[in-house]
């Protein structure tokens, strides 16, 4: 019977956007020139998601991935033992393909990949 056991938990990149100006319908109809109805609306801001972040984890989310992992390790009789965070990194580099020594430049970062979590059975 196995003692152990190993669960990644696996990180994301957090969701990066801005605000933007969108028209939201109050529930009332205005009578149109024709004789028509139209609704009517108001201007309101809303935050509106464009993508996600090439450097940065998106915490909430994976501090809620790792207390369900926890939990469910518990419910199998599992008392964890360990968490461990796993790195990844990228890197960039940018210039003339022809001249790689002169008039470029480079940078690496790291960031959280996941969590390794190890439970033992209780």
């Amino acid at each position: 019977m196995n003692k152990n056991k190993v669960v990644f938990v696996q990180a994301y990149f957090a969701p990066i956007g801005k605000e933007q100006v969108v028209k939201v319908p109050t529930g009332e109809k205005k009578k149109g020139f024709l004789g028509g109805e139209s609704d009517v609306t108001r201007n309101e801001k809303k935050w509106v998601q464009t993508g996600f972040s090439d450097s940065e984890i998106d915490t909430s989310r994976l501090t809620k991935d790792l207390q369900e992992a926890v939990e469910r390790l518990n419910k199998e009789g599992y008392e964890v033992v360990s968490v461990t965070q796993i790195i990844s990194g990228a890197h960039h580099w940018a210039g003339n393909k022809e001249m790689y020594y002169s008039y470029a430049y480079g940078y690496g970062y790291s960031y959280t990949d996941g969590l390794m979590v190890i439970a033992r059975k209780a």
